[in-house]
């Protein structure tokens, strides 16, 4: 019995069922005409125009950030710049108290007479060799070049050196006509790395209308007013102060007066291993390289004879000075003596220093020299006393000559162009031994 009844109810509910769909999917289409009606960008459209903006707010901060950052990078740039900049002028400035109190240091160590404090180590210590194998240090070391001592300077003769070399003459107007002759020389040699110091207005035009390069250095009233009006000898006394800076600048300096003739260029017969290398007012082979000579006193019986030595004077207008602390050193010793009473004669203190070895009360200038060979580098005492009169001297071909015995010194530099340059060979017959 139970069967029957319960089919019967389960298909009578089957079509309440149906109905209740159809009225659910009725009202579901109902409200969305409805909605459609209400809303005909969509419900989310808001919301979406919402979260565009607040993308592109986020993107514009974003960019804004972004240049502020690089305007805040470029004042950064800025400032590191300017910073650099006052730094390096203040490391120049401390580099050069540095310097002035190295000097002052060593000045006073030279009066105290503190040698030891002036000995430089160049090398670790090592074990003397076999017998006849040991050699002393002959070449210093040469300086580090300091381009802040002139840096106007330090342009011109990087233009006009080679390899760091070059030939320096200070010239003013009383000693023009030497000077012309010798610069022709030294073109006709095919020299080119030379330089004229012009101490007046009447030789930097003399330099510019025969394109020879120079230099004018900055006013200095102590120098200016010997340099302008000075004769031969006072005009030679500056250049051990003007020459300084050259050296500090790393290069080699071959000094020259305005009274030499160049027949050949002398950078091809240096030697380059001393801090000096010197031409010799020697005439001979003993005078100009040293001998012993043997001094009398009868009275002192069995201990009559002194034995010396002797040299003849290295001459202070013409000599090599490679860019090393004793050649500087020689510099400032011989201008600063000059520069104080008694007055004396350049060359006299030039070889002073150089020779005189350490003594009580004194220390002496530890520079190595060398003396040139007298036949290359000639003085003018050889040439007009030996040389030519001799057939087979004659021949020889010098570097240089100077005519540094004779105060006749035009005519005779120009007879010596007329021998060596053009072949004339009575040009020098003419002249007295000496001055006549």
């Amino acid at each position: 019995m139970a069967g029957p009844i319960s089919r019967r109810s389960t298909s009578a509910s089957q079509p309440v069922r149906g109905s209740r769909i159809v009225v659910a999917i009725v009202i579901g289409v109902l409200i969305g005409c409805i909605l459609a009606l209400l809303y005909p960008h969509g419900l989310f459209s808001a919301d979406s125009d919402s979260g565009s903006e607040f993308q592109n707010r986020r993107f514009s901060k974003s960019n804004l950030q972004i240049g502020s950052t690089s305007c805040e990078s470029s004042e950064r740039v800025s400032m590191l710049k300017a910073d650099i900049a006052d730094l390096s002028s203040t490391n120049d400035e401390l580099k050069k108290q540095i310097r002035e109190l190295t000097q002052k240091l060593q000045a006073a160590e030279q009066k105290n007479g503190q040698a030891e404090q002036q000995v430089v180590v160049v090398e670790e210590p090592q074990k003397a060799g076999p017998f006849g194998t040991v050699k002393g240090i002959r070449t210093n070391p040469t300086v580090l070049p300091d381009e802040t001592v002139n840096p106007r300077l330090a342009k011109i003769l990087e233009k006009v050196a080679v390899k760091k070399e070059l030939i320096v003459s200070l010239a003013n107007s009383n000693v023009k006509a030497m000077l012309e002759v010798s610069v022709s020389s030294i073109k006709k040699a095919g020299i080119t790395n030379y330089l004229v110091v012009a101490l007046d207005e009447g030789i930097v035009d003399f330099c510019k209308e025969n394109d020879v390069a120079f230099y004018t250095r900055d006013p200095d009233e102590g120098i200016d007013s010997v340099a302008k009006t000075g004769g031969n000898h006072a005009v030679s006394g500056l250049k051990f102060r003007i020459l300084r800076e050259f050296l500090q600048l790393g290069y080699g300096v071959l000094l020259s007066d305005v009274d030499i003739v160049y027949i050949q260029n002398p950078f091809d017969h240096i030697y380059r291993d001393s801090d000096v290398e010197s031409m010799s007012d020697g005439h001979d082979n003993m005078t100009a390289y040293g001998y012993n000579d043997v001094f009398d006193e009868p009275a002192m019986g069995w201990a009559r004879y002194a034995h010396t030595i002797r040299i003849w004077v290295y001459n202070s207008g013409f000599f090599y000075l490679r860019p090393t602390v004793p050649a500087i050193e020689l510099l400032d010793r011989v201008a600063d003596r000059l520069s104080h009473p008694p007055p004396a004669w350049d060359q006299a203190v030039f070889n002073e220093e150089l020779f005189f070895p350490s003594h009580p009360g004194y220390i002496g200038l530890h520079a190595s020299k060398r003396t040139m060979d007298r036949y290359l580098f000639m003085n003018s005492k050889a040439l007009f006393k030996e040389v030519r009169k001799d057939a087979n001297l004659k021949k020889l071909k010098p570097v240089i000559v100077h005519i540094n015995y004779h105060p006749d010194k035009l005519p005779r530099m120009k007879a010596v162009v007329e021998f060596y340059f053009n072949g004339k060979q009575d040009a020098l017959d003419a002249f007295p031994d000496g001055s006549g």
